[in-house]
């Protein structure tokens, strides 16, 4: 698939509102789309490369807890993809189903939670694998993480870790130097159950690609704010969703506040502000944000098949003063 771009916004917003210029940042939008990504390439969901000497993370929570088995859930996937293929090529009488009574049996037994014996040690799953060598080389865009580091790896619990934001997936970092990595441990071990099927992304290739954001309007003053969506609004375009923030998986930028408003963050270790490090978000764009979707793309709109939340995003803060420092996590 060709390097994936994102149109031209529809409004050149800093030559008709200049204070906004300086509260510019670029973005790297990640557009994930299915794949066979290996250890050796920048991915979400696909495999890590991960140091043999180095224990594989786990969460031991959930005991005993019924879930999901992710092969299931991954043949589900494949077998719905396929019967909507087929009903598109062929449309079926309607009134029945469009899966036979076979491919039912099989999506229903992987819909449904049940108890799936496991050793108690529920292994993390990769979440995100991101090599400083894809992302885009421009003066604006630095790869973040300690210095020297070169690799960032993002996994999480897939079961609901309760938090003040609701149930959300427990998120663990880490941050390499590829050279450093020799050698490289086998395959990251199976889990045998998740809690949620939306908390298991599809293997995915990346095409990060850098683009420029601008606050979203709760995080202006309000008279800007007014303005700025008054004038966008009359030519034919919403600030919010056209204009400040791009949507879909990324790293850096601005942070996607929309029905919750700003509010203070600072690093619980040692009080300085966090920085918005990375976003992941199920899709890639919805009906209000679709000016966002690569132009030359015809892929879904949601191909990592993660969601958070109710159709919401999870970003990813760290700390400005230090990577050691525990990042923080907000689901919007």
């Amino acid at each position: 698939m060709p390097r994936l771009t994102t149109p031209p916004r529809p409004l050149d917003v800093p030559a008709h509102f200049p204070e906004l210029a300086p509260l510019a940042r670029t973005t790297v939008r990640l557009h994930p789309r299915p794949g066979s990504p290996t250890a050796a390439d920048s991915s979400l969901g696909g495999p890590l490369l991960w140091p043999a000497h180095e224990p594989w993370p786990t969460c031991s929570e959930h005991p005993g807890a019924p879930g999901l088995a992710p092969d299931e859930v991954h043949h589900r996937r494949r077998i719905l993809a396929e019967a909507r293929d087929r009903d598109r090529d062929r449309p079926r009488t309607p009134g029945t189903d469009f899966l036979t009574p076979e491919e039912r049996a099989t999506v229903d037994r992987a819909s449904k939670p049940r108890l799936i014996p496991h050793p108690g040690l529920v292994p993390l799953i990769p979440v995100v694998q991101l090599y400083a060598r894809d992302t885009p080389e421009t003066e604006a865009v630095t790869f973040p993480g300690p210095p020297g580091t070169d690799l960032l790896q993002l996994l999480w619990c897939p079961f609901p870790h309760e938090s003040p934001l609701g149930p959300t997936p427990r998120t663990e970092l880490r941050w390499r130097t590829v050279a450093d990595v020799t050698p490289a441990a086998a395959p990251a071990p199976h889990p045998q159950v998740i809690g949620k099927d939306r908390y298991l992304p599809e293997p995915c290739v990346l095409h990060p690609e850098a683009v420029t954001e601008y606050p979203a309007p709760h995080e202006l003053p309000e008279p800007l704010a007014d303005r700025i969506e008054d004038w966008a609004e009359s030519h034919g375009a919403d600030y919010q969703y056209d204009l400040a923030v791009a949507p879909g998986c990324k790293l850096g930028g601005h942070a996607p506040w929309s029905y919750i408003d700003p509010f203070p963050m600072s690093c619980a270790e040692c009080g300085a502000p966090v920085r918005p490090l990375l976003t992941i978000d199920g899709y890639e764009c919805d009906g209000g944000s679709r000016s966002w979707w690569p132009g030359d793309d015809t892929e879904s709109a949601r191909p990592t098949h993660l969601n958070i939340g109710r159709d919401h995003a999870l970003q990813l803060y760290a700390c400005t003063t230090s990577y050691d420092h525990p990042h923080q996590q907000h689901i919007q």
